[in-house]
């Protein structure tokens, strides 16, 4: 079912994100993942794409079993990343194939090693071409990517919203929030989204902190801020894990409540492949 079409629905959505494993036992676990959130109906469930498409079978493996084994909604990520047009039209009739509905179309970062985006010959330059290329002969649900605190590569936020709208105007149905750790920046985005037309559901992405090291190396790459009392109370606990855990996932619980009591439509978790903080999210929230 196409994902825009459940967000219709008088109810809050909420999703989880998965990346394609290295190998097998990566695998594994990743299905144990996907089981045990299974129970908790998400609305949807996503699978990365690798940089420069080093994923793209396993992608397209990975949301068609997901659909035919665990009954779930998958939609596949979709970069523009060191590829051509046609490239890119073997993948959405793959996907088409599968009976795959849904697509989160991205631009995509660098490849590893690489600081700028450059666009492949024959390829794409942005997320809006390709979601308005998706829409010449295609028939998916189109989702795309925002950035509540500004995309770091963007020279201003309201160059970043243009950029948006742009997005937006080409196809994309609904939006899914880079990761955030203060509620009032999501609703402030979305304030001035509505401000300049955009009107499409914006879902809440939400990392709930783990690892210290790692939500620091996240944040950095992506332009988001740990407020300052959830950094001090992380560093505090000296980074051992059981502690470290719990603050974040106390912290993602009080973030969720605000968000969903505050009017956002969902909330799409950043799993990292695991599930016990976002079980254990999910059991606050109910």
């Amino acid at each position: 079912m196409k994902i825009v079409d459940k967000l219709r629905r008088d109810k809050p959505a909420f999703s989880f994100e998965f990346f394609p494993p290295k190998d097998e036992a990566g695998k594994d676990r990743l299905f144990e993942t996907v089981a045990h959130l299974a129970p908790y109906e998400p609305t949807f469930v996503s699978v990365t794409y690798g940089a420069g498409g080093s994923t793209r079978k396993l992608t397209v493996d990975l949301v068609t079993r997901i659909e035919r084994e665990a009954g779930l909604d998958a939609m596949a990520h979709l970069t523009c990343v060191g590829a051509t047009r046609d490239e890119i039209s073997q993948v959405l009739d793959e996907l088409t194939a599968a009976g795959i509905e849904n697509v989160l179309a991205l631009r995509g970062d660098p490849p590893k090693g690489e600081t700028e985006f450059v666009v492949t010959q024959g390829g794409f330059a942005h997320a809006s071409e390709l979601a308005g290329f998706m829409k010449t002969r295609w028939q998916f649900c189109i989702g795309g990517a925002c950035y509540p605190e500004v995309h770091p590569e963007a020279k201003s936020a309201d160059v970043d919203l243009v950029h948006l709208k742009e997005k937006v105007d080409a196809g994309v149905e609904f939006l899914v929030t880079q990761l955030f750790f203060d509620e009032r920046d999501y609703f402030t985005f979305v304030k001035r989204a509505r401000a300049v037309g955009i009107t499409c559901p914006i879902l809440a992405g939400i990392m709930p902190v783990t690892n210290l090291n790692q939500v620091k190396r996240f944040t950095a790459m992506c332009g988001a801020k740990i407020p300052a009392t959830l950094l001090s109370a992380l560093e505090a606990t000296g980074g051992e894990t059981e502690a470290v855990r719990r603050i974040g996932v106390q912290h993602a619980v009080a973030q969720c409540r605000a968000l969903l009591s505050g009017g956002a439509p969902g909330i799409h978790f950043y799993t990292l492949n695991r599930s016990p903080a976002t079980v254990h999210i999910m059991e606050a929230l109910r």
